[in-house]
């Protein structure tokens, strides 16, 4: 049954959730249409780049993504303090980088004097468009809209391009989180259109090995990874990035042949630290989607966030229950 996004996203539980659109046409969002012959493979650079651009709008930031031939998948983190600390004429200046607001934001802008009963408005408006800047919702709907006009323009046609919905998981703790960001960046290697990371393009973890190859900083456009927990925590995931790549790598080369049990022969100190095993960290980076619907965490945290979203009960409990335990 179709829930409503409300009953879906939890600010107060998790601000991590992993979204997917699916596209609804024969002729996919990018790769080669076998009945026509057309190839529409640039379409996957629109998407990433207009992610990319989003997250400097929204106070929305992007842990991975990656760009798939009839699907987009996604890792936000939802910074609210963000946003609330925002001016209001940052808020506007923002909004108005999408849209082009009303006459009383635009005269605002332009520092025009306005009466009480305008101001009183206008601060209504701010206070709208400052929340909508920290919605998933609106910032998926920004990306598919626009996505959408450009690939109905070029096909010459109109009509729906994605699904009604877009699906999306609240990601409860480190654990769900970091496996949700494995599986998204090995979404290539597991379908066979890319072989190592490094060579999966439009993905998050190409953009953060080509940062690492040439010592550059993280993109501004990730959420970066900024080490273990200590104190004066910067905003990030907390958990080192040579970590993490070397994570996916040794993943990718086990999904690459296609075999289950061990990892490596030597377990990696990060899955350690998470408290997993090499076969629950397996089956969480190659079968997220299949064990969970709306939150994945801790059998704990999954009842607490069933809870504060007034379900009886969510599905997946016994699923965390054997791969997060």
């Amino acid at each position: 049954m179709t829930q409503k996004r409300a009953s879906l996203i939890s600010l107060s539980d998790t601000p991590f959730y992993h979204c997917v659109s699916r596209c609804v046409r024969r002729s996919f969002l990018c790769g080669v249409d076998h009945y026509s012959g057309q190839n529409y493979e640039h379409r996957r650079a629109w998407v990433e780049e207009r992610l990319l651009f989003l997250s400097s709008v929204f106070a929305i930031d992007i842990c991975a993504y990656a760009v798939m031939s009839n699907h987009v998948h996604v890792v936000l983190h939802v910074d609210v303090d963000k946003a609330l600390n925002w001016s209001n004429k940052q808020v506007l200046a923002l909004w108005h980088t999408l849209y082009k607001g009303t006459l009383l934001t635009q005269r605002f802008m332009r520092d025009d004097e306005l009466t009480k009963s305008e101001m009183h408005t206008l601060e209504d408006t701010i206070a709208v468009y400052r929340q909508r800047l920290h919605d998933i919702s609106w910032l998926m709907r920004n990306l598919n809209e626009h996505i959408a006009r450009e690939a109905n323009k070029e096909d010459e046609c109109t009509g729906r391009f994605w699904e009604g919905r877009f699906k999306s998981q609240a990601l409860l703790d480190n654990r769900a989180l970091l496996a949700c960001m494995a599986y998204v960046d090995l979404n290539p290697i597991r379908t066979k259109i890319a072989t190592t990371p490094e060579n999966s393009h439009h993905t998050s973890i190409q953009k953060r090995i080509h940062a690492l190859k040439t010592n550059q900083h993280p993109p501004h456009t990730l959420l970066p990874f900024v080490g273990n927990p200590r104190q004066n925590m910067p905003k990030g995931i907390s958990f080192s990035l040579k970590d993490y790549c070397e994570l996916v790598d040794i993943t990718g080369r086990v999904i690459r042949e296609d075999k289950q049990g061990h990892i490596a022969t030597t377990q990696p100190a990060i899955l350690q630290r998470l408290g997993l095993s090499d076969a629950q960290w397996l089956t969480l980076t190659t079968e997220f989607e299949q064990h969970f619907c709306y939150a994945v965490g801790s059998e704990h945290m999954m009842r607490q966030f069933a809870e504060h979203t007034h379900h009886r009960q969510i599905q997946g409990i016994s699923n965390a229950r054997a791969l997060l335990a």
